[in-house]
């Protein structure tokens, strides 16, 4: 039974994902509606114009800014905010986060709760280590399907309660829609909360567990699209990710970037 919910769970997730792309340098989004009352919205960006440009996104930061949500850091400086969706361990955790211990680099990791039910030893190290553990929902849900407040809370609260079991403190308040689909009522709701919400400026497909991009496209894609204040979404189920971390920190570091924190990005 429980192999075949993780099928479903796993498979749930990658659906999701899908959604993202709208082709191989675009991700999908609905333009003019970031914040709309009541519009359902799937996060995305496109990029454009000359290595190193910010890209092009939906919704600006004064549309964000009210709900104490951010997609990017400051764009003058060359500091930027690596974070890691979490859907289901995959094997390639601890391996991320040998990489981040040994080139003294701080994430995010955005865990669900199959994620802390299962790999609580992982998410202890994560927290012991130095890393933020924000918020992805209990059961990843499209919340922007989502208008009731209880409804809302309830995912956000049994994520936090999970957390607080299995680490023994409270979670940090940072959440991350799955599938990057929100609305105006849910960034409210998530802001009430005393959440900040965050999105993010770089990201490839990375999420295809059979079918992974090779380690020189992968390096490709995202030593190109690096940009100052980026807050870069990778996954932790990638084996491509796991492997090239290690090259693709001392390259983003070559080229003159630094690493914050999500705690630094919202102060």
């Amino acid at each position: 039974m429980y192999l075949i919910l993780k099928k479903r769970h796993v498979a749930a997730v990658l659906a999701c994902c899908l959604l993202l792309i709208g082709g191989p340098l675009a991700y999908r989004f609905t333009a003019g509606t970031a914040v709309e009352t009541g519009a359902a919205v799937s996060w995305g960006l496109s990029f454009q114009g000359p290595q190193g440009n910010t890209p092009v996104v939906d919704a600006s930061d004064a549309d964000l800014k009210p709900y104490n949500a951010y997609y990017i850091g400051d764009t003058s400086q060359k500091k930027v905010y690596l974070t890691f969706d979490c859907g289901y361990e995959n094997g390639y955790t601890a391996s991320i986060l040998d990489t981040l211990k040994k080139q003294n680099v701080k994430a995010a990791f955005f865990v669900v709760g199959h994620y802390i039910d299962t790999s609580a030893d992982l998410v202890k190290r994560m927290t012991e280590e130095g890393h933020i553990v924000g918020n992805h929902t209990y059961h990843h849900p499209d919340m922007a399907k989502i208008q009731d407040k209880a409804s809302f809370e309830k995912e956000i609260k049994s994520l936090e309660e999970a957390y607080q079991t299995a680490v023994g403190q409270p979670m940090k308040k940072f959440y991350r829609p799955p599938q990057g689909k929100y609305s105006k009522e849910n960034l409210q709701m998530a802001n009430e909360l005393g959440y900040r919400t965050i999105f993010w400026s770089l990201a490839y497909v990375d999420w295809q567990v059979d079918k992974q991009p090779s380690h020189e496209e992968a390096m490709k894609k995202l030593t190109t699209r690096i940009h100052p204040g980026a807050v870069i979404l990778l996954h932790s189920t990638s084996k491509t990710n796991a492997e090239i971390l290690d090259q693709l920190i001392t390259e983003w570091k070559k080229m003159g970037y630094t690493f914050g924190t999500l705690d630094e990005l919202v102060a």
